[in-house]
């Protein structure tokens, strides 16, 4: 067994969706959707006896970024890409690459062109591509098979996806009506003819086996002869799927009435949040319309505090020569005090004679 992890000149990005096509001794892989949901549409080929990676490159338009597309080679020289899907739409168009010359082109498609589908599997049988299943953006895939083989000139499909899984094994054996070849509008390499046969072929079928889940293999006759085995066979799958098709139809009905009442309860409480919402807003620009007249009232407060400062400033300084002059009276008064003590002392030594005494002295 080869060991993938000795890959050289790095391992491309984690990816799904691409297709991956044998050519030769190395793999061709084309598209995918990477990690981030990012499409691509790069061309990268993997040599397996050497396993180193490298990435083509080609002159012409290249197919838009996809994935869950088919792509298979002819010849062992045109690689054939058909179909896919991006985010919003699913294609049904035609690119053949010549590995050669390493060309692209897109020939012109005839006969009823299959439908645009993502998701579907392909098979080339001798000058033929078988395409099958697959499934478009609008009503989802449609009998999505995961394995589509050819063994001993018989296609061979497993499993699948149509609206459940399934592990079914479905047998083809295609007729010799399927081996002719349809022309092609514009000049293109012979052998990419081949391709537009792909989607008439799995019509015309010689028979067809069905192997049930009781492991059985049933034949049923697929000639032009209108056989009454064949109309009542016909009729019961007809009716079987029919069935199938009601209840999957009630299944759906009953999940879309649910999801219409959800829906419903959801505008119900989007109606009721909206009211609170206004109601809130309401409140809210009440509430800045208050702030509003507080923050002006404040504001004149702070008007009057710094005024009564002022005023406050001014009365200390007013105390302050009130005391100064306060004490200058005081002081004032002391000093009359005493000039008045000492002429009231002068007068009386005068009539007690003490003038006459400082006489005698001398």
């Amino acid at each position: 067994m080869v060991n993938l992890k000795n890959l050289r000149q790095g391992t491309e990005a984690s990816q799904g969706g691409q297709s991956v096509t044998l050519v030769g001794t190395s793999l061709v892989i084309f598209g995918a959707q990477d990690a981030k949901r990012s499409l691509l549409n790069d061309l990268h080929l993997l040599d397996l006896e050497t396993m180193t990676w490298d990435e083509i490159d080609s002159v012409g338009v290249p197919p838009s970024p996809r994935s869950d597309h088919t792509a298979a080679v002819h010849a062992e020289r045109y690689l054939l890409i058909f179909g896919g899907g991006s985010h919003a739409t699913c294609f049904n168009d035609l690119h053949v690459l010549d590995l050669q010359a390493m060309e692209r082109s897109r020939p012109t498609q005839q006969g009823d062109i299959p439908s645009p589908r993502a998701g579907h599997a392909g098979v080339p049988v001798g000058e033929n591509w078988f395409i099958v299943g697959g499934g478009d953006n609008k009503s989802g895939h449609l009998a999505v098979s995961y394995c589509w083989i050819v063994c001993n000139c018989l296609l061979i499909s497993f499993g699948g996806y149509n609206g459940r899984y399934s592990n079914e094994v479905n047998v083809l054996k295609p007729s010799h009506k399927s081996t002719l070849q349809t022309k092609i509008m514009e000049p293109v390499p012979e052998s990419v003819s081949a391709v537009h046969n792909a989607t008439n072929a799995t019509r015309d079928v010689e028979s067809e086996f069905e192997a049930g889940q009781e492991g059985t293999i049933r034949e049923i006759v697929m000639d032009n002869v209108d056989s009454e085995p064949m109309k009542i066979k016909t009729e019961e799958t007809s009716e079987r799927l029919i069935a199938t098709l009601k209840s999957e139809k009630e299944e759906l009905e009953s999940s879309l009435s649910k999801e219409k009442m959800q829906s419903h309860q959801l505008k119900q409480e989007l109606a009721e949040a909206e009211t609170r919402n206004s109601d809130l807003y309401k409140e809210l620009q009440s509430v800045r319309g208050q702030l509003a007249s507080e923050q002006s009232r404040c504001f004149k407060l702070e008007v009057d505090v710094a005024e009564l400062r002022q005023k406050l400033q001014t009365m200390e300084t007013l105390q302050k020569e009130l005391e100064l002059l306060q004490r200058q009276k005081a002081a004032s008064e002391q000093a009359l005090n005493a000039k008045q003590r000492q002429s009231s002392g002068g007068m009386w030594g005068w009539l007690a004679g003490t003038p006459d005494e400082k006489a005698d002295d001398a």
